[in-house]
């Protein structure tokens, strides 16, 4: 992967987890679910907003907003799917405040390169990976 192209924090997030070895990579994992931020206020009462992400067998949610070519990204996940959770918050915090091309230029196999296929289901993986992909087709809308 050329790591030229993928935005700054999600380089650290890869190579934080790329560092350690499997059990402490799910322990890092967990650490990432705690930090999922909370939704703004304005969507906590509108549910309806929220696109579900069927990739996913835990119920994650995610909305979009493109704000002059800023992408900031709100995702919830129940906290007893610890795991989900960890790869929402891991593309919240990564994805958050990036442009739109910044966005769409993230390698669609990102979360294959977290070295977590040891750690985790390969289904959570391809969650995540579901995830990614209807985020970046939410900001290609919302920038369109």
């Amino acid at each position: 992967m050329d790591t030229t192209e993928l935005p700054a924090r999600l380089a650290e997030t890869r190579d934080d987890f790329l560092a350690l070895g499997v059990k402490d990579r799910l322990q890092l994992l967990l650490e990432f679910s705690n930090e999922l931020p909370e939704l703004p206020e304005r969507y906590a009462d509108h549910p309806d907003l929220l696109e579900r992400v069927e990739e996913c067998q835990s119920p994650v949610f995610i909305f979009v907003e493109v704000d002059g070519g800023i992408v900031h990204l709100h995702a919830t996940a129940p906290r007893e799917s610890p795991t989900t959770r960890g790869f929402a918050s891991i593309l919240a915090q990564g994805l958050d405040g990036l442009t739109v091309q910044q966005v769409l230029d993230v390698p669609a196999d990102y979360p294959q390169s977290l070295g977590l296929a040891e750690a985790v289901s390969p289904l959570r993986v391809r969650g995540m990976t579901g995830m990614l992909s209807r985020i970046k087709r939410q900001v290609a809308e919302r920038a369109a």
